[in-house]
């Protein structure tokens, strides 16, 4: 009787003392918050750190460690009972622990200005290494500011918790609100509050919930049921078969053993633009990291910071509300060269067990054209050099082919990214040169620049933030609007610096003897995330520019299309004008390019924002995130919307691509080897 009484006063005495020690860590991690609030107002203004902004962070961060604490109660209480001591240096480990994790990832959103996610698992090491090195590395005032963060939280949890203990009475009520909120949806609820725009959005996300969450994703993923009836009347808008919002339709052949595969009926939308001559064109196609639509071209709400491409698309086929298929640069080669699934972690993570496919570069090559893929970087990040090799490139040109007399960008602590694009672009002139063999026409060729990425520090540096404040003047940016967007000066300036790179490109390129007969294909990868982002489809939004001597006539698109679109136009275009062999069934996931003039979506496409996360689904002119509906005006704007039977549509149709995308990564195939071996 005497131990179970001594057993109850301990239970008792750990309650009171538990919720003293969680509340010592509320208190640290609203004082992080405070922390990423000053660091947010002092490197990217102000303006948006509204109080309510604030207090959504606040509610957030306290609602991730009441989680915590009904995870880590039980254990902390059987250790109470054996000995107090060791209870409470259980906590104040794992608490100190928690704190540097979420300072950390704090900094990481400081400089990226989006969450780190699960993503972070899908990369090698020597990725990360290299990732982390450009960026800087891990300075030593970060160190010193981890070696005081610990200082302060073993400080806080030492001498706090005996003047914050509550009554047993108190302690007990407060860890049975803690228990329910922690089993109902409820805390799941508050962390899904939004607000916009996106930067803010991201600013109030509690950055370890939010890891932690996606981690759990990435390697306890959800079992999806591959036996669903993919006909039943449940699916109301099937995936990339439906007949609503005047959207184009697949007709499948095998869904159980192809689920992507369908008759190859891509529309030839492209031969009204050009002429057609006696010699197949050659491709060049321009993949421009980071280049969003928020500051390219006419209409960019952050201003228009590409003056050439801005004129370059007054004499082309020009895309102005074009979106790229994912977040990251993992996802560009895949679906814009082969429109194809993303897998578990983007198609490239299946490295040397990618599943057989076709593509442009393979298609092209089976008709008599050469390829080649330059890269001022290392090709093998992402597993680039994989895919491409995969697709029986020619050749990889990629920073360990460059010569000696060029120079790399500026090193950041050690580590650089490789070469920047007026370098990239001067040694593909130079291959190219007049070799009537690697580059003998016709030819495919992709480029991929880097100069646009973090740490955005480029060759004559100094010259082109100076241009970033002329161009201030130039946009007509009052003091106000320049004190804002001086916060991106670095960014903006390696804008810049890459169209003017790009205009230097096209010099070069119209004194060839081969230019007349090129067509030029210009997109970004990603919208660059560095600079805040207004809503969840800003990060896909990019601009594509197709420019040629060819073309007859130039237009401007309003509809909405994406890089799973271009491969099939571009098949369908040669096959239609210059007869080559294409298959007559495929498994793109796009439809082609939509060139109606006006604002619409005949497409519903899915869209990865990070190596774990396909989390976006657009259909005709919604939207959804997660569970959230948006509706899409003519802006690219997104709008909440409570529409129960429209979110149920997109869900519907979003589940059935992530049916057949789960059918090919356990083991389904996207076309028949009798296919890929005459192809």
């Amino acid at each position: 009787m005497q131990k179970i009484t001594i057993l109850k006063e301990k239970l008792k005495k750990s309650i009171i003392d538990f919720i003293a020690h969680i509340s010592v860590l509320i208190l640290l991690f609203l004082l992080l918050r405070i922390t990423e609030t000053i660091n947010v107002g002092i490197q990217y203004g102000w303006k948006s750190i509204t109080a309510k902004a604030i207090g959504i962070g606040c509610v957030k961060d306290i609602v991730f460690i009441i989680i915590t604490a009904c995870i880590i109660y039980i254990p902390y209480a059987l250790l109470y009972i054996y000995r107090k001591q060791l209870a409470n240096i259980f906590f104040i480990i794992l608490s100190t622990i928690a704190c540097i994790i979420q300072a950390a990832l704090m900094q990481y959103f400081l400089t990226t200005l989006v969450p780190l996610g699960g993503d972070v698992w899908n990369y090698s090491w020597a990725d990360i290494q290299q990732t982390v090195g450009a960026a800087g590395g891990v300075k030593t005032s970060a160190i010193i500011l981890f070696i005081v963060l610990i200082t302060i939280a073993i400080a806080s949890f030492i001498f706090l918790p005996k003047k914050l203990k509550p009554t047993f009475f108190v302690a007990t009520i407060i860890l049975a609100a803690i228990t329910v909120t922690t089993l109902t949806s409820f805390s799941t609820k508050i962390q899904r509050w939004s607000i916009q725009p996106e930067f803010i959005n991201n600013f109030t996300t509690n950055k370890s919930f939010f890891f932690y969450q996606k981690s759990w994703i990435h390697f306890f993923p959800e079992q999806t049921e591959t036996d669903i009836d993919i006909y039943a009347d449940s699916y109301i808008d099937d995936y990339g078969n439906n007949n609503t919002n005047n959207a184009l339709a697949f007709k499948y052949i095998d869904e159980q053993q192809y689920p992507f595969l369908h008759t190859e009926e891509t529309p030839d939308v492209l031969s009204p633009f050009f002429q057609t001559t006696t010699t197949k064109p050659n491709i060049v196609i321009i993949l421009v990291e980071g280049l969003g639509r928020a500051f390219t071209n006419k209409g960019a709400y952050l201003g228009n910071f590409t003056p050439f491409l801005d004129s370059l698309s007054e004499h082309s086929l020009y895309w102005q509300n074009f979106l790229s298929e994912g977040g990251r640069t993992f996802a560009v080669l895949p679906s814009l060269l082969g429109s194809l699934p993303f897998g578990k972690n983007g198609f490239n993570e299946w490295g040397t067990s990618m599943p057989n496919h076709l593509s442009l570069i393979s298609l092209l090559r089976h008709n008599g054209y050469q390829s080649s893929f330059y890269y001022g970087g290392d090709a093998h990040f992402d597993n680039m050099d994989i895919f491409l090799q995969k697709n029986n490139i020619n050749t990889i040109f990629d920073e360990k082919t460059f010569p000696a007399t060029y120079t790399k960008m500026p090193a950041n602590n050690g580590f650089t990214w490789g070469y920047g694009d007026k370098e990239l672009f001067r040694r593909y002139i130079e291959t190219l040169g007049n070799d009537t063999t690697q580059h003998k026409p016709p030819y495919c060729n992709v480029l991929l620049t880097v100069s646009t990425h973090s740490p955005f520090l480029i060759n004559d540096q100094a010259t082109y933030l100076q241009k970033v404040e002329n161009h201030f003047t130039k946009l007509g940016f009052d003091e106000e609007k320049k004190k804002e967007s001086r916060n991106y000066t670095y960014q903006y300036a390696s804008i810049l610096f890459t169209d003017d790179a790009l205009r230097n490109f096209f010099e070069a390129y119209s004194k060839r003897s081969d230019y007349n007969n090129t067509v030029f294909m210009i997109t970004g990868d990603h919208r660059m995330p560095e600079i805040p982002m207004s809503t969840k489809i800003d990060r896909y939004h990019v601009p594509l520019i197709i420019f040629s001597p060819l073309l007859k006539r130039t237009a401007n698109f309003a509809s909405i299309s994406t890089h799973f679109d271009i491969t099939p136009s571009v098949l369908a275009w040669l096959k239609n004008q210059y007869n080559i062999a294409i298959p007559t069934i495929a498994s793109w996931l796009g439809n082609g390019l939509d060139t109606n003039r006006m604002f619409r979506n005949v497409h519903n496409y899915p869209f990865m924002q990070t190596k774990n996360d396909i989390n976006d689904f657009v259909l005709g002119d919604y939207m959804i995130n997660g569970n959230d509906l948006f509706k899409i005006n003519t802006n690219m704007d997104l709008f909440g919307e409570e529409d129960k039977e429209k979110n149920n549509q997109l869900q519907s149709a979003f589940d059935n691509f992530k049916q057949r995308n789960q059918k090919i990564i356990q083991g389904a195939k996207l076309i028949p080897d009798s296919v890929y071996r005459q192809y």
